[in-house]
């Protein structure tokens, strides 16, 4: 690779090589703290970060993110930043957790971590006053599952049990729950030991008919009530809408009994509804009011499930009640049980090389339990997830049939080692790289040829595009996205019973599922249907909760095939070491990599500047459109925010007419949670804000425009997984230092195909956050679920 010193000109910045490095300071680094402490991104008290947080994410909490726009903070009209699901995940320790919960308190607003405050509404503008967007339709589709999942719940004869028996704390809070299940009274529950109910065999799924519907906003007539309550507790009405949305009906009069369900608003913080229940209720607001403790309890499981996670163990979520002035936070998490906010569960340690627990009998030694407290929602889809690929994998034969037979016949090397899988199992595992992406692309046309209904979906637009090259078409048919698919937009279609009509269907940049998108995906599939999930283990995990993927791969319950086609070139080589956590000098005599040495943040964004509209049109002839522009974070002086600021001034300079845009901008658009898409600005009028995004057109409504719309010539790894540009432009300043991981270094070095500039300033991190740093663990349950339904696979 290239190694460039920083000129004193405007010289070309990918010809000459240079010296070593200059060293790298965090001129940054000063005003990243106070954007972060501006932007209300990271709490901080009497100077001092919030006891349990890292001190990086004190300090900077506009770090990388899974999402694209910033969501309105509600007490300052401000913007808040966004959740980082990947730095901000908590350690499996208790102390740990406790901390990164509160270190992403700042942090709820985030669209892709956990939806914007404007999301709640539900609604988006489609291309016309009569279609129903994509958005639309997969919000709608979200609600149903959720529904849909409630009423599974009712049908739950027990808790779910993989462990023995329990004593204590946790035997109390499992006894409340069983209590409140079996129709005892919440106020006094029994703490007798409840014997162990057998685990239910996988069910035939509940699947959705179509068309999905899509649920009303609320009534004009709420959203007015729930404002002048609003008003009278000092909160901003602008939150009227989303309160009455998350509220529900007769939001008004909860929130006048309950003045803490404030907190169901996302971007709303603990001190936020304090003050507002203090307005409401005066001298009967206090710290040890049970209804503040239930929902201080939800709403740091909603912060966990923001940072990745689908529960949290019980000290750590009783440790973080305590941080927040609740006095017994062990009553305040039986109360949520009590109320059915909350779900528990036990669940086994299993020690390498011990039978399961599923496999001992009652006379062996018991095996040693945690107990782990989720939320209803992300709890009941990773047991959906488990029991829908549990009904997959036994409901394949194992001998493969003609048209399988033919198409194994078909295909030669890896490709027929992957179908030989696919032809006997019902859940295939396929891992590897951007080339490997040719063998289930040759899988799909073998199967296709061979008459079998087959699709393949992908997280992005640009992903859909690049798997369809590689069958030598065009996106649509057969290939698409993962929300397109369970929206209804693109895809099959589906059979009477609401099940797609596929025989395989595969998924690809699997990492990027969260539990309630896989489960949705895996519960539509009919039995004896195939599923593929590929994907390279090493990039980032997803926005939502959850990581399907990695669980997955942790659990011998399905065959798992591994791709022997490496990624080409220089920028192959380079990736690849990344992935096994070495930095290695590559060889590469076309400048494909070079590293360009910056001393601090302001030369960063000079130099960044420079190569994005000179240096790299003028030496690989990839204009500024085709080159991304990738920074660990939104906030500081290097930050995607200061950078787009520089970047739209330099390349489609105007006065950004309509809410800071204008015709010709680069953008992100973020219809759902979870979701970006690059675009541009087309045009703006009285019905919003026109883009065309993966050359489809999308309006915008001018409400929804601050939420959804962010500009987009530089991005956070989070919001550019999934998609690939001619060439890349990644920023390292010093602030960034303590943030790098491997996997973002991995996601962010790996979206250039043709070249990548580093522009460099954090010195010995780099190779010390990819030999080092690796993913952060998140807390779930699907590996446990699954070893407890799927044998090992042989």
């Amino acid at each position: 690779m290239t190694t460039e010193q920083t000129p004193t000109g405007d010289t070309e910045g990918a010809a000459s090589p240079a010296p070593a490095p200059a060293e790298g300071t965090s001129g940054g680094a000063t005003e990243a703290a106070r954007g972060a402490a501006g932007d209300g991104a990271a709490e901080v008290s009497a100077g001092k970060a919030e006891p349990g947080a890292h001190a990086t994410e004190a300090a900077d909490g506009d770090r990388d993110d899974a999402g694209a726009p910033d969501a309105g903070e509600p007490t300052r009209g401000g913007r808040a930043d966004e959740a980082d699901a990947s730095a901000r995940t908590p350690s499996a320790e208790a102390a740990d957790d406790a901390g990164a919960v509160s270190a992403a308190e700042g942090d709820a607003g985030g669209v892709e971590s956990g939806g914007p405050t404007a999301e709640a509404g539900g609604t988006d503008s489609a291309e016309g006053a009569k279609a129903r967007s994509e958005a639309e339709a997969e919000l709608a589709a979200q609600r149903v599952e959720r529904e849909r999942i409630a009423r599974r719940k009712a049908e739950r004869q027990g808790p779910v049990e993989s462990g023995g028996k329990l004593s204590g704390k946790a035997a109390d809070l499992l006894a409340a729950v069983r209590a409140v299940e079996s129709g005892e009274k919440a106020g006094t529950p029994s703490f007798a030991e409840a014997a162990p109910a057998p685990r239910r065999p996988a069910p035939e799924p509940v699947r959705r008919p179509e068309p999905v519907p899509v649920a009303a906003a609320p009534d004009a007539e709420t959203v007015g009530a729930v404002r002048a309550v609003l008003a009278e507790g000092g909160a901003p009405e602008a939150l009227a809408p989303q309160a009455a949305a998350a509220l529900g009906e007769g939001a008004e009069d909860t929130l006048r009994a309950d003045p803490w369900q404030l907190l169901r608003v996302a971007g709303v913080r603990p001190e936020q509804a304090d003050g507002f229940a203090r307005a409401l209720l005066g001298a009967e607001c206090r710290p040890d009011d049970e209804r503040r403790g239930r929902a201080l309890t939800v709403w740091l499981l909603e912060q966990a499930a923001v940072a990745g996670h689908t529960a949290l163990d019980l000290p750590a979520l009783t440790e973080a009640l305590g941080k927040r002035a609740v006095p017994d936070p062990d009553e305040a998490v039986q109360s949520a049980l009590a109320e059915g906010d909350v779900l528990v569960f036990q669940d086994a340690l299993e020690e390498p090389g011990a039978r399961p627990a599923a496999a001992r009998t009652d006379e062996e030694e018991e095996v040693p339990v945690r107990v782990l407290a989720g939320l209803e929602r992300y709890a009941l889809a990773e047991e959906s997830l488990a029991d829908a690929l549990a009904r997959l994998v036994n409901s394949v034969p194992k001998e493969a049939e003609g048209p399988w037979e033919a198409a194994v016949a078909a295909l030669t090397g890896g490709a027929a080692d992957l179908a030989r899988q696919v032809a006997g199992h019902g859940l295939v595992l396929h891992t590897g790289g951007e080339a490997a992406r040719a063998e289930p692309a040759a899988l799909l046309g073998a199967a296709r040829a061979a008459g079998l209904r087959v699709c393949a979906v992908c997280h992005t637009p640009d992903g859909a595009r690049r798997f369809a090259a590689h069958l030598g078409e065009q996106p649509g048919g057969a290939v698409g996205t993962v929300a397109g698919l369970l929206s209804g937009a693109s895809g099959p279609g589906r059979d009477a019973e609401g099940a797609l009509d596929l025989d395989l269907l595969i998924v690809l940049d699997a990492p990027q599922l969260d539990v309630e998108a896989a489960a949705m995906l895996a519960e539509s599939l009919p039995d004896g249907a195939r599923l593929v999930l590929s994907g390279d283990p090493a990039v980032l995990w997803s926005a939502g909760p959850g990581r399907v993927f990695a669980d997955l791969l942790a659990v011998p319950a399905c065959p798992q095939v591994a791709s022997r086609v490496p990624d080409p070139g220089p920028l192959g080589e380079l990736v690849s070491g990344i992935g096994v956590g070495e930095l290695v000098q590559v060889e590469a005599p076309g400048k494909e990599i070079v590293i360009v040495p910056v001393r601090d943040a302001g030369e960063a964004v000079h130099r960044t500047v420079q190569l994005v509209a000179d240096s790299v049109p003028r030496a690989f002839g990839v204009p500024p459109e085709e080159t991304v522009v990738i920074t660990p974070g939104h906030g500081g002086a290097a930050g995607t925010r200061a950078l787009n600021t520089v970047l739209k001034e330099r390349l489609n300079p105007g006065p950004g007419r309509f809410g800071g845009f204008d015709p010709g901008d680069r953008i992100v658009h973020s219809p759902a949670p979870g979701r970006t898409v690059p675009g541009r600005v087309v045009r703006a009028d009285a019905e919003g804000l026109h883009l065309e995004c993966a050359g489809a057109p999308v309006v915008v409504p001018r409400e929804l425009v601050e939420s959804r719309v962010r500009h987009g010539w530089a991005l956070t790894a989070h919001q550019a997984v999934g998609g690939r540009w001619p060439a890349a432009v990644v920023v390292l300043p010093g602030d960034a230092a303590d943030v790098l991981t491997r996997p973002w270094v991995y996601t962010a070095f790996g979206r250039a195909d043709r070249h990548l500039s580093v522009v460099h300033g954090v010195e010995q991190a780099l190779p010390r956050a990819v030999a080092e740093s690796v993913a952060k663990p998140r807390t779930t349950r699907l590996r446990t679920l699954l070893r407890v339904q799927l044998p090992p696979a042989g």
